[in-house]
């Protein structure tokens, strides 16, 4: 009896220390875009969410989040303010901040719908000359993306559609809509926004 009455009075003792813990002192600041899936949202469902999240449980720190639009000046009115201590994901050797070592890899994909079977696989391929293809601009001005210049060089002007970097989702609806009849967009987002879609599509890394 004693030994059983013992053995209840330390599982109570530990729960109680339990539910008596504080909660982490420290404070890891995260600047982020507040809906920028599959990188970031308010809710904290993107992967750049699940890494500021392990980040701070080694530093035995909570996350507080400084939400703010990822748009041209996004570290000049975050980070450089002081308004955060990290920015969880930045182009690799990015000259305005310190860096670690890239933690993934990624490039442009091609998204076409699945039931047209166009097999493009290459830049090189002469049916993006003719085809509607819709590209990545970059800011407000509207500036050219990797996959815009490529095409350029290889003659694809007149019959190229752009769409905002920023609504990545556009791009990704143009294709299933049948707007245009292929698309280059990042991967992540393009897998990203490739499975809400109800119609199949086809990604080919560029």
């Amino acid at each position: 009896m004693k030994v059983a009455l013992s053995s209840q009075l330390l599982a109570l003792s530990v729960l109680l220390a339990c539910a008596k813990a504080p909660a982490p002192s420290r404070v890891f600041r995260v600047c982020a875009d507040p809906d920028n899936l599959p990188y970031s949202n308010r809710q904290q469902q993107g992967f750049e969410n699940k890494i500021a999240s392990l980040i701070a449980h080694d530093l035995h720190a909570r996350v507080d989040y400084f939400w703010f639009p990822q748009r041209r000046g996004f570290i000049r009115n975050t980070l450089k303010t002081g308004d955060c201590d990290c920015v969880v994901g930045v182009p690799s050797n990015y000259e305005l901040t310190l860096g670690t070592q890239p933690y993934y890899r990624s490039s442009y994909v091609f998204v076409s719908r699945r039931d047209r079977r166009l097999g493009i696989a290459s830049l090189d391929d002469s049916r993006l000359r003719t085809w509607r293809v819709g590209v990545q601009m970059i800011g407000n001005d509207h500036v050219n993306s990797p996959p815009a210049h490529a095409l350029a060089n290889r003659g694809a002007v007149g019959n190229v559609v752009g769409y905002m970097v920023y609504d990545p989702r556009a791009i990704v609806d143009a294709v299933a809509r049948g707007d245009v009849d292929v698309a280059i967009v990042w991967g992540p987002q393009a897998g990203w926004f490739a499975r809400q879609e109800r119609v199949p599509l086809e990604l080919t890394p560029v």
